[in-house]
């Protein structure tokens, strides 16, 4: 991949220091920030419950009611309000001049080659992924993750892909293409910025247990480091999406296969 750091604003474009403290906590506030506080609350409830955080269970995909039609609707909608506030910060960024979303690390010159790359980085990912979740389990670390909680309707499948691409979108234009140029706008030097950045990753996914935080941090460093280096958000995302549509897809064919692995203690 050729270099091509992050981009800076032009001169006199960039607000206050106070109105970009205050647009990050909106936006954070709107959603992962939100998320991370959620899951801390959920980390210490599962771990002053009586039975141990091992034998407890979190779902990723639920079932939003019990009538497929509204479930459907439901499910839909979530994703839906779910990437406002990616609008959001795509409406905060956008610049007039090509490429539109530069600043967010987003240009589609390249976007097999981009696709290649995810595919490529979500199978360095993707297994030790698989290891350290295996590990925290047997350690009585993490929760068993119950990807996806569907019924099987048609639609099952596809609103699992669509989950996953909101998960992949979501994060990674917040997480990296978002905080990284607001962040930079703030001064902050750029190993702050991949750790600080990680550091929100790692806490938003608190709620499946310690094991799934530096699993998350480990991911968030690696891909805070590529995207300084390289300056391209795609890669990032197709590799997250990939992930978790392999998670949320394959998780009932692997509770089936490998009870034991898989299943709730």
């Amino acid at each position: 991949m050729r270099r091509s750091p992050v981009p800076n604003p032009p001169l006199g474009a960039v607000p206050s220091r106070g109105r970009i403290g205050a647009e990050i906590a909106i936006v954070l506030g709107l959603s992962l920030g939100a998320s991370a506080v959620y899951s801390l609350i959920s980390i210490i409830n599962a771990a002053t419950r009586e039975e141990s955080i091992g034998s407890q269970t979190t779902t990723l995909n639920r079932s939003l009611s019990p009538r497929p039609i509204f479930d459907l609707v439901y499910q839909l909608l979530a994703i839906a309000v779910d990437l406002v506030p990616v609008a959001l910060v795509v409406f905060l960024l956008w610049s007039s001049a090509r490429p539109h979303l530069a600043r967010l690390g987003i240009d589609f010159s390249r976007t097999g080659r981009d696709l290649a790359s995810g595919a490529a980085l979500a199978l360095v990912i993707g297994v030790p992924g698989i290891v350290l979740y295996l590990a925290g389990r047997a350690l009585d670390l993490g929760l068993n993750v119950q990807a996806a909680a569907l019924d099987d309707h048609w639609w099952t499948v596809p609103v699992l892909l669509l989950s996953a691409v909101r998960a992949g979108v979501l994060e990674e234009v917040i997480v990296i293409g978002y905080l990284f140029a607001r962040l930079t706008d703030l001064g902050w030097r750029p190993w702050t910025i991949i750790v600080g950045a990680a550091l929100l990753r790692g806490s938003y996914h608190l709620y499946q247990g310690v094991p799934a935080f530096f699993g998350n941090l480990a991911m968030g460093i690696l891909f805070g480091w590529l995207y300084r280096r390289y300056g391209r958000l795609l890669p990032l995302v197709f590799a997250h999406i990939l992930i978790d549509a392999a998670v949320f897809v394959g998780y009932g064919w692997a509770a089936a296969t490998f009870p034991d692995v898989f299943g709730a203690s």
